[in-house]
């Protein structure tokens, strides 16, 4: 009986060390044989103020280029919340530096400027009364973001970072009075961030972003807020 239960946990031990070897071969450990060092990679979520260097005011669909005392859709600040994906490219800028790491940014952003109540975004107020009245026209954006961020302070709580110079994707809405609503351009950022716990970040950032104009109407625009990253 003895020499039975001897065997049978000679047994037990090989198939473990069976499976402990399989998975070292494998390259999946334990979670205890782990590297426990932080990848760098960040989803993270956005939100504060926006401004544009101009409004949208007197356009055929913000206001009807205020015919007839319609009211002018004029404002220019406003909010946006976003959220996107730090990727690490390299933490020691391909093996040039130390501490100097670059991530890829993908991003989307939406952002709602200061929209007023007109009579109609394209009628005089005589027809906008049969269609019920005034109401607030919006105006909001979307803009879809890549760009390369080098953060700085590799490795330490408190990391700085820059947006050199990113691509970005604006959709327009209203259109704009040629009905055109696709955009692009460049985004120029700053920011840092802090660990506050773990894989937890919590960072301020500011960014402006530069568009080619390609609707007719002036998208230029810039950014400052708050985010809180998470570590994966």
């Amino acid at each position: 009986m003895q020499a039975r239960k001897r065997s049978r946990n000679i047994g037990v031990r090989c198939a473990v060390a069976a499976i402990v070897l399989g998975l070292a071969v494998c390259g999946v450990l334990p979670a205890s044989a782990e590297d426990s060092t932080p990848t760098g990679n960040r989803v993270f979520f956005r939100g504060g103020f926006a401004g544009a260097t101009s409004d949208r005011s007197n356009e055929l669909f913000t206001d009807g280029h205020n015919v007839l005392g319609a009211g002018t859709n004029g404002g220019s600040t406003g909010y946006y919340v976003g959220a996107g994906e730090d990727i690490m490219l390299t933490k020691d800028l391909w093996g040039m530096m130390n501490g100097i790491a670059v991530v890829g940014e993908i991003g989307v952003e939406f952002k709602r400027f200061n929209s007023k109540t007109v009579s109609n975004s394209d009628t005089t107020p005589v027809t906008a009364a049969s269609l019920g009245g005034p109401a607030k026209n919006q105006i909001t954006m979307l803009t879809v973001d890549i760009a390369p961020k080098v953060k700085f302070m590799q490795g330490t709580n408190f990391q700085p970072w820059i947006i050199p110079v990113g691509l970005d994707f604006h959709v327009i809405s209203p259109t704009s009075s040629q009905t055109n609503y696709l955009d692009i351009g460049v985004q120029f950022g700053t920011g840092a961030e802090y660990r506050i716990w773990k894989e937890l970040w919590l960072g301020v950032d500011g960014r402006f972003h530069l568009a080619s104009n390609q609707t007719n109407t002036t998208n230029n625009f810039g950014t400052v807020g708050t985010y809180v990253g998470i570590g994966f």
